[in-house]
């Protein structure tokens, strides 16, 4: 993502990545809130999943494509947006949206998903058997 070359700017640099990772952390780990959802709307779905630890059920449950590839789309809006300079339109963007986006597609989302999976897992481990 970065420009090549040293830009001696160390301790710059080092903030801009705790900030960075502190954001990507706090955005995978709202998959927490987001299973607790998907297990409340398809709780009948997920249940037997769960029960047997099939991960690659639970990981067909809880993905929808529609809503990745919305979230794709926003990524990539965002990302022509956000990385161009701000005193002239013109100005190509300083990092290609496709690379944020591919980012999201091929990281965030997946973690975002093995998080969800590990807090279903959990939810169910815990919950009271009747």
């Amino acid at each position: 993502i970065c420009r090549t070359g040293d830009d001696n700017e160390y301790g710059s640099a080092a903030v801009c990545d705790v900030a960075c990772l502190q954001s990507l952390s706090k955005r995978i780990h709202y998959g927490k809130f987001v299973a607790e959802s998907k297990f409340r709307e398809a709780k009948a779905t997920l249940l037997s999943a769960l029960e047997a630890k099939d991960t690659v059920a639970i990981m067909e449950a809880i993905t929808d494509q529609a809503v990745e590839d919305q979230v794709l789309n926003r990524v990539a809006a965002k990302a022509r947006t956000y990385t161009r300079e701000l005193e002239t339109a013109s100005t190509p963007p300083t990092v290609s949206s496709d690379i944020i986006t591919d980012i999201y597609r091929s990281w965030i989302i997946p973690m975002n998903k093995d998080i969800q999976i590990e807090y279903l897992l959990q939810r169910n481990q815990s919950e009271p058997t009747d």
